[in-house]
């Protein structure tokens, strides 16, 4: 009995293998991915206010970064990620006051977090490009 097989040999633990992708696990998985990325973008953060507490040169090499097309590209994905993984935060803020659990609910508001995360992170780039002139 302890040497006997069983029937089929089965994974451990799902995985995305055996799981088809669906917009709540991708949220989730995005969720994290934003998380992650506002770490490292604060450290971004960080450097350009201790760059500009160095002084004019120190702030000047910072400002070129962030000038830059890369800079740029960092920043508009800051800001996306920032505004997504708020939003996402929200809808995990009513999931705790144990609401909006039903499948119609929790697809609308996976929608809504794509959608405004998008639109507000456009917004702030229009606001910031054509309003301060950058």
């Amino acid at each position: 009995m302890a040497n006997a097989k069983p029937a089929r040999e089965r994974p451990l633990s799902p995985h995305l293998q055996i799981y088809r992708p669906m917009l709540t696990m991708m949220m989730s998985i995005f969720h994290r991915i934003t998380g992650s990325a506002l770490y490292v973008g604060t450290l971004l953060l960080a450097w350009w206010l201790i760059a500009a507490a160095m002084g004019p040169e120190a702030y000047a090499t910072a400002g070129a970064f962030f000038n830059s097309l890369i800079g740029r590209l960092v920043l508009f994905f800051y800001t996306w990620a920032l505004f997504h993984h708020m939003l996402g935060g929200l809808r995990h803020l009513t999931w705790d006051t144990i609401h909006g659990f039903e499948i119609p609910t929790v697809e609308f508001t996976a929608r809504a977090a794509i959608i405004g995360s998008l639109s507000l992170t456009i917004l702030v780039w229009l606001i910031a490009v054509f309003g301060m002139g950058a």
